[in-house]
């Protein structure tokens, strides 16, 4: 069998997709221990977000059942839903969108799958450029062509003893001349960090002085689900594409995520759904329709969600400073959202595949750092940042979370003895 070369650059293992089948893989074969996963990108099962959106589709299925699904819908999305996002945005931000603004798809990813498509690649001076990484894993397979998304290594900051944040190096985005779109989520996966008003300034400043777009994915941050606290909320600019998703708002097997931006960057968007997906779920899509005109998204948000994470946040770097041994230098960033810690283990010595490789022996997953980075399968630099850090996942329940952080505690010291 013959690929074609696009066929060849998306059947390659980007970020951390060779982790995830091997994790996959290792529960099939698994005996009767139980795994704890704190690897997962899920959010966690809240029963009071998993009780809202069972009403809410109930809800759909008996007043919207046979126009939403017995018929294909409009690429640009469900009337219903689009209107109700054009309300809710213009009712929270006063931005004075209307339907020519918005374009609902299957997912955030998809949608950012899509700009990068249209916006990016094809040629060495027009690439996808992550500007500040670590990043989510799943930009780096958005490109059709090969090399078609680049990364900016963060500068880091050490803040603390114990603590560190990744800063915007705004010299080294400007100096690059292959920026076709440029491309983050706020707050991030996986350091949970937002960006600043300063860093929201520059990088508009370079879309528009290079008339491209900047793709802001807010799938953790404003107005929903509000996992961590955004330094910037988010605006409607002549450059700047905001997508935003409910999956971790607790519906992610639905895949609804949606985009508003001027009515340039949506046109294209929209009639790339037509040549491909025709449209997203339309069944879906009425029960987040109902979601937003009710209010109830807001406030699932507001009361549930961000308060959830809050506190799973803080018990989890209680039990990480309780846990972790005093004499390795380790730190957390200081991110302010997302559903995830990030930890750098800022010794010489340490390899978060190791560490993984350890942890699986205890039947723990946590995701290696490399994967968040660009140039996660070159050989590593010496000391290179991104070997040196893990992601854990938050959305354990608390037994979990407290057992699987115990077992990294325990395979760190044996990492450190045979150093």
């Amino acid at each position: 069998m013959i690929l074609s070369p696009i066929g060849r650059k998306m059947d390659a293992k980007s970020g951390l997709r060779s982790i995830m089948e091997d994790i996959a893989m290792s529960v099939v074969n698994a005996g009767s221990e139980p795994w704890i996963n704190l690897s997962v990108g899920n959010p966690a099962p809240i029963p009071a977000v998993m009780s809202m959106w069972r009403q809410l589709t109930e809800q759909a299925v008996s007043t919207s059942f046979e126009m939403s699904s017995c018929g294909y819908g409009p690429s640009r999305g469900a009337p219903q839903l689009v209107a109700a996002i054009a309300d809710y945005f213009n009712g929270m931000y006063q931005w004075g969108i209307g339907p020519e603004n918005v374009v609902v798809g299957p997912g955030s990813q998809m949608l950012c799958f899509i700009a990068a498509a249209i916006f990016a690649g094809g040629s060495p001076d027009s690439r996808a450029i992550m500007p500040l990484t670590p990043d989510y894993t799943g930009y780096q397979g958005l490109c059709l062509h090969a090399d078609g998304v680049a990364g900016i290594e963060p500068v880091i900051q050490r803040v603390d003893d114990r603590s560190f944040r990744y800063a915007l190096d705004e010299p080294a985005i400007e100096r690059r001349d292959d920026i076709g779109m440029l491309l983050l989520s706020s707050p991030s996966n996986p350091a949970g960090r937002s960006l600043e008003p300063g860093e929201y300034k520059a990088l508009v400043k370079i879309s528009e002085h290079r008339d491209i777009p900047l793709l802001i994915d807010n799938a953790y941050g404003e107005p929903f689900p509000r996992i961590g606290e955004g330094r910037v909320p988010p605006q409607f600019s002549d450059t700047v594409i905001n997508c935003f998703s409910v999956s971790k708002a607790g519906l992610p097997g639905e895949r609804i995520g949606f985009a508003i931006a001027p009515e340039r960057y949506v046109s294209p968007m929209v009639s790339f759904m037509t040549n491909s997906m025709l449209h997203a779920s339309s069944l879906a899509q009425a029960t987040v329709a109902i979601a937003l005109r009710s209010g109830r998204l807001d406030t699932l948000s507001s009361d549930v969600i961000a308060p959830f994470y809050a506190n799973r946040r803080q018990l989890a770097e209680e039990l990480l400073a309780a846990a972790l041994p005093t004499d390795i230098n380790w730190r957390l960033h200081a991110g302010s959202g997302g559903m995830f810690s990030w930890l750098w283990i800022d010794e010489p010595w340490f390899s978060d595949m190791e560490l993984y490789q350890r942890l699986k022996l205890r039947h723990v997953f946590i995701a290696p750092g490399r994967g968040f980075f660009l140039d996660a399968h070159q050989p590593p630099r010496a000391s290179w940042h991104g070997t040196q850090c893990i992601r854990v996942s938050l959305s354990a329940d608390e037994p979990s979370l407290a057992e699987g952080i115990r077992r990294i505690a325990a395979a760190l010291r044996e990492l450190q003895a045979g150093q």
